[in-house]
């Protein structure tokens, strides 16, 4: 079914609408409004990577939700996803703007990175797509990729990724124009944070990347409030392997947080995971951890 709104759209994966993301959306609204449409996303479900390489490990930098809630932020007056199938897989350059860009979308214009690839074995680029619009009555703008000033490298999701694995949390924010979040639903663990005078508010990640197994300042967001928070990723090798888990112990809150949704915000990395020599010797580290946390995070003000 054909959209019936007039959109100029950004196409891309948008994981982690990172600043480059932001840019490419911040170009979109201007030429949007130079040919007479509305600002709009294209965005692939699932991600092409997990199509192509369905055993690949958890990657996703931002959850699908949140990434198209972060596109609206940024000015998108709509997000419009496309099923990635093995039919959108194997269309041609020109099947994919004739019968999907135009025929099923109906857009108006197309935005995309100057190094945007599509089609089967990604035979398309910026240069056939801009003929392929022209061809087809659709406007087309490729934006170059926004540089960070401070480093040579391109502001990508790559870069993202490998700032969350290397525990580089103010990295990866510089990038990403705000902290990395995770959001989730509070589920019972064994407790054991609790014994230890520690209570924690445990995650599991699901598709989103695993960072850094570590001890992290966190901010945590309870029904829109924060909270400062110090948390661990890890598989608690003191107490007995388990699978990966973020924990989150917050300061200054009381309350039942089973099975509410709540965000956090990774700050700074404090430490490595690592195994101690019994409960008292755990707890002792983690007295610590929570100094260390509410200094960072003194440092670091939301």
């Amino acid at each position: 079914m054909a959209i019936s709104a007039r959109y100029a759209a950004a196409i891309g994966n948008f994981d982690g609408v990172h600043r480059g993301h932001r840019f490419l959306v911040e170009r979109t609204i201007a030429f949007a409004r130079e040919i007479g449409a509305a600002p709009a996303a294209v965005v692939f479900n699932p991600h092409p990577r997990r199509y192509f390489r369905p055993d690949d490990p958890p990657f996703l930098i931002t959850a699908p939700a949140a990434r198209d809630a972060l596109l609206i932020e940024a000015g998108a007056a709509a997000v419009l996803p496309l099923a990635f199938d093995k039919a959108l897989a194997r269309l041609s350059p020109e099947a994919f703007v004739q019968g999907v860009l135009k025929g099923r979308l109906g857009l108006a214009g197309v935005v995309t990175g100057g190094d945007f690839r599509f089609g089967a074995g990604r035979a398309g680029d910026a240069s056939g797509l801009s003929a392929l619009c022209a061809a087809h009555g659709l406007s087309y703008l490729a934006v170059e990729p926004l540089a960070d000033p401070q480093h040579t490298e391109k502001i990508g999701s790559t870069a993202v990724r490998e700032a969350i694995l290397s525990g580089a949390m103010d990295r990866a924010a510089a990038m990403l124009g705000r902290p990395w979040r995770v959001d989730g639903v509070v589920g019972r663990g064994r407790q054991i944070g609790r014994t230890l005078g520690f209570a924690t508010a445990n995650l599991t990640l699901g598709e989103l990347i695993e960072p850094r197994r570590a001890v992290y300042a966190v901010r945590a967001v309870v029904g829109g409030r924060r909270f400062d928070a110090v948390a661990n990723f890890g598989r608690k090798p003191t107490v007995g392997e388990v699978a990966p888990l973020l924990e989150v112990h917050l300061f200054d809150f009381s309350g039942d947080l089973y099975g509410r949704t709540i965000g956090v915000e990774f700050i700074a990395f404090l430490r490595d995971e690592r195994k101690f020599d019994g409960l008292d010797a755990l707890k002792t580290q983690i007295a610590a951890d929570c100094l260390a946390a509410r200094r960072k995070l003194s440092e670091n003000p939301a």
